[in-house]
């Protein structure tokens, strides 16, 4: 398969940036969070997973609206109806997977990656030897009853409730709210500083971003408001491996409910790390993915 950068058209036009790493027959599909993010903090994966002994292609790609993937015209409401929904990028992780030729392959996703790995393990499990879901509930409600838990804990009680008001108001680009913000960035997301992903600009996507998550990680006031999928975690019956930050946004106790709902589970944490713990204590984090990777090649994975 051919080695570093290939544009993909897909089905509706669109223009998707792809990147395959390593080599070997083992393939490893990594799904970036956001949403609205980029692929970058995988592109040292093939990297690390041969100093664990592996020989991986690791492929990944920025999702539509994304880095160097097309933006579609979200001022468009059609195109917004169209694109900014589950579905869109849940059957764009399968299209991606045809264009790319690969199967029977390892899927990865981090944070609203990980929400798609999810719901792409009930609807495509067939195509997988594995699931690896990086830093992403289940269940919104505990992930929102979690960061205010966090937000309340780490912050002043004057700065809580000033955000609170800021969140009540739409009012979020003020200079104290945002500096609220940093401070739970670097201990729940990014702890190892200055983060890695540092860019002169952001290359967020603000208009996906916002209408799935928020204005930031503490807030939930978009889409994913409605994310519940516990009841469909039995219907995932590949390997599946949990990775969790043990310092992160995400709630470890959600974690360890879904390593007893899904059927054939394992949960890992990595130690000092945040949300980003591939990042944190990339060490930990790609010796725990090598071990289950390795597990399910040689037959040896158990939950």
């Amino acid at each position: 398969m051919k080695q570093g950068t290939t544009i993909i058209t897909l089905h509706n036009g669109y223009h998707l940036w792809t990147n395959t790493q390593g080599e070997g027959d083992i393939h490893l599909l990594c799904l970036h969070g956001g949403p609205g993010a980029t692929h970058e903090y995988w592109e040292d994966t093939a990297d690390w997973l041969k100093k664990e002994g592996l020989n991986v292609q690791v492929h990944m790609y920025d999702q539509l609206g994304s880095l160097y993937s097309d933006t579609p015209d979200f001022s468009d409401p059609k195109v917004r109806k169209e694109v900014l929904t589950y579905d869109y990028y849940l059957n764009e992780v399968e299209e991606v997977r045809q264009k790319l030729g690969i199967d029977h392959f390892y899927l990865i996703g981090q944070s609203w990656g990980g929400l798609l790995v999810q719901m792409y393990a009930v609807k495509y499990g067939q195509h997988l030897k594995g699931a690896i879901d990086s830093s992403m509930v289940d269940e919104i409600d505990e992930y929102v009853d979690s960061i205010n838990h966090i937000r309340e804990t780490v912050l002043p009680k004057e700065d809580v409730e000033y955000m609170k008001q800021c969140e009540r108001d739409n009012n979020y680009d003020n200079e104290r709210y945002q500096r609220c913000v940093n401070i739970l960035n670097t201990g729940y997301i990014d702890r190892a500083q200055p983060a890695k992903l540092r860019h002169l600009k952001s290359f967020m996507n603000p208009v996906i971003y916002n209408a799935f998550q928020g204005d930031n990680e503490f807030v939930v006031t978009g889409k994913l408001a409605d994310w519940h999928f516990r009841d469909q975690l039995h219907k995932i019956k590949v390997p599946t491996l949990l990775t969790f930050g043990e310092h992160e946004s995400m709630p470890l106790s959600t974690a360890k409910i879904m390593q007893e709902k899904i059927p054939h589970a394992r949960l890992v944490t990595t130690p000092y790390a945040g949300h980003h713990h591939m990042m944190d204590n990339p060490e930990v984090y790609y010796k725990h993915l090598a071990d289950f990777i390795r597990d399910v090649e040689n037959g040896n994975f158990n939950d």
